[in-house]
């Protein structure tokens, strides 16, 4: 393996809680019907209008539209007073394969320039070396557009290739591009649905990747 590809939210960045404030104070703005926070939590890892359509499937493309716009002005004016923070030992481990002459990536659901902001206030931005956002795609997870353009820009094949990810949709995104995946249990997703997509190796802390790559 020479390039790995990491999701963002619930790999790398512990944002649950602030996706899921986020989210109820959009479906709050816009006098939708509630959703719980574990209904919210769920449709983490999908594009925006993916997670609020499949939060209201019977509201209107311009509803979900607005949500989506409503949400990310809402996320970004929360960042002042709710700062998002890496997860256990997320910087090191970082540091340790970049060292080792990996080549490190990230394809998230997030729209590019939030992630790129992200990556820069969590100080991991200098070991990132390619970005891709739900916005720089036209197929969102888990269809593997976001792998193979990862792919393309970085001159790598899919056999060289490690994608990590907490949700189901970041496995089938990896398989479907025929890479090898590493499923993390401490994000947003289970053991359970990470094993039911097929993941090549689940891991508990993410310093244990240093040793599957090995």
């Amino acid at each position: 393996m020479q390039l790995i590809i990491f999701d963002f939210d619930g790999t790398l960045g512990d944002t649950r809680r602030n996706i899921v404030t986020t989210m109820q104070m959009t479906i709050a703005e816009l006098g939708l019907a509630g959703r719980t926070d574990d209904e919210c939590a769920s449709k983490i890892g999908l594009p925006l209008d993916g997670c609020f359509r499949s939060l209201y499937p019977d509201e209107d493309k311009e509803t979900i539209r607005l949500c989506a716009d409503t949400y990310r002005r809402i996320f970004q004016e929360n960042l002042l007073t709710m700062k998002p923070q890496l997860f256990p030992k997320v910087k090191e481990t970082l540091s340790a394969l970049k060292a080792k002459g990996y080549t490190l990536t990230i394809a998230s659901s997030r729209w590019h320039k939030s992630l790129s902001g992200l990556t820069h206030d969590l100080g991991i931005a200098e070991y990132i070396s390619y970005l891709v956002g739900a916005d720089d795609v036209e197929k969102a997870k888990p269809h593997p557009e976001p792998v193979l353009k990862t792919l393309s820009a970085t001159g790598f094949d899919a056999s060289q290739t490690l994608v990590v990810g907490d949700m189901n949709v970041d496995i089938l995104m990896g398989l479907n591009a025929g890479a090898k995946t590493c499923g993390v249990t401490y994000g947003n997703g289970t053991r359970r649905e990470l094993e039911e997509a097929g993941a090549d190796y689940i891991i508990d802390t993410i310093d244990k990747l240093i040793d599957i790559v090995r």
